[in-house]
């Protein structure tokens, strides 16, 4: 074909009468049957819509109370559980740690617990229920890092007056070994105490106040 032909359309019969009325009873039949798939493609879309709604197992399980057997934790260890996201740490001290927490108020900037980072329960030297452990979300509470277990004696890294705790190498932040924070570091308060209590003297639940 030339530039100076006219394209022929074939195939395309002329619009008459027949081809212009609509075939009502084929459209109710499709409007029906449309109709009916969409209720079941609803209905179908609404069940995992509600499940989602419901709390999944591992949901709950992020909130729920977390109960943690001690019994075969040495002195002087710590063990590290899950609960609401968290790190928590269990730490059980050994006599001479215990003898350390009161060695050291001057260098801390809230030896006496005044800020609220503990149940009331906790507000105590050791800020613990029992004395032996310390029960700590493991969080700097400056940006939120975990610090490291330190229970060394006078490091070369940390100086000759460090005597244990635990210390945040991201920004240099330091607490001791009741999460109680030095002066002179980023971090502003000392680390948080979740609410806990025992169901027996080895069995720690964590997410449940005292009753």
């Amino acid at each position: 074909m030339t530039c100076d032909e006219s394209p022929v359309l074939q195939g395309v019969d002329p619009p008459d009468a027949a081809h212009e009325q609509p075939d009502l009873t084929r459209r109710r039949v499709l409007v029906a049957a449309t109709t009916a798939l969409g209720g079941v493609g609803i209905a179908a879309a609404t069940v995992p819509f509600i499940s989602s709604m419901l709390p999944s197992e591992r949901a709950k399980a992020a909130g729920a109370p977390v109960e943690v057997d001690c019994s075969k934790l040495e002195p002087g260890t710590l063990l590290t559980v899950g609960w609401q996201g968290k790190p928590i740490w269990i730490l059980r001290r050994t006599d001479e740690m215990l003898r350390l927490l009161g060695t050291d108020d001057q260098r801390l900037r809230d030896p006496q617990s005044e800020e609220p980072q503990q149940p009331a329960y906790c507000k105590n030297p050791s800020r613990a229920i029992k004395p032996e452990y310390l029960v700590a979300v493991g969080l700097c509470t400056h940006l939120g890092c975990i610090p490291t277990f330190r229970p060394d004696i006078a490091p070369d890294d940390l100086g000759p007056e460090w005597r244990g705790g635990f210390y945040c190498p991201c920004h240099g932040s330091k607490f001791d070994l009741a999460g109680r924070v030095y002066k002179d570091v980023p971090a502003p308060t000392n680390l948080v105490i979740p609410r806990y209590t025992y169901s027996s003297d080895v069995q720690v639940i964590i997410g449940t106040d005292v009753g």
